[in-house]
């Protein structure tokens, strides 16, 4: 059983001058606004307010850092995940938009020690063009090292037949309810594997 068995908040940065340094494997999360970014991290934690959801969504522009040590049979290991702010519908005006952008676009082109992004859609709205439009980025820009793990949230909310059109869509997603802790486990595993195996 893999389980994360620590987990601290480090610090939050606003700008390319202000981030933390590298050095230890990262896990970055990216989703819209409202995909259940923070309730997936705090699920994966088992630790409820780690990561702080804003109510008002795409509100937070900060990039959030949390040291986190995984636990597999007796041995532990460290790693740092990395809560990228959300995109979408931010009601901020269209400079700041552009300066957001630009400072996650450099953080994910040019941060060395992120192995594994976890891109978070959600599973009511699988077919939104943002989220397409991830998809590819993420292609264009993924180094040999690096591992995109596609996971879709909020699946507690759909019935059955919605569910295997799903599955039968998105192959090699995952699927989770952060809601009633449903693959929370397995997608531990796959970030652990795809950081350490």
């Amino acid at each position: 059983m893999i389980r994360v068995v620590e987990a601290k908040f480090v610090t939050s940065c606003t700008s390319k001058e202000n981030l933390i340094s590298e050095g230890i494997s990262e896990v970055a999360f990216l989703g819209r606004s409202n995909v259940g970014k923070s309730s997936f991290i705090n699920a994966l934690t088992n630790h409820k307010n780690l990561a702080k959801s804003s109510s008002t969504p795409g509100k937070t522009r900060l990039i959030n850092f949390f040291d986190i040590v995984y636990k597999k049979d007796d041995e532990k290991y460290s790693a740092r995940f990395v809560d990228l702010p959300g995109f979408g519908y931010a009601k901020v005006s269209k400079s700041m938009q552009a300066e957001w952008a630009k400072n996650l676009n450099y953080f994910i082109k040019n941060r060395a020690s992120i192995r594994v992004f976890v891109h978070l859609i959600d599973a009511r709205h699988p077919y939104q063009e943002i989220d397409e439009n991830v998809r590819e980025y993420l292609k264009t820009i993924q180094r040999g090292d690096q591992k995109i793990l596609e996971i879709f949230t909020k699946c507690d909310k759909l019935n059955q037949k919605e569910m295997s059109k799903l599955r039968r869509d998105f192959k090699d997603a995952l699927f989770v309810s952060n809601l009633k802790k449903r693959g929370i486990d397995k997608a531990n595993e796959e970030i652990f594997k795809s950081l350490f195996e």
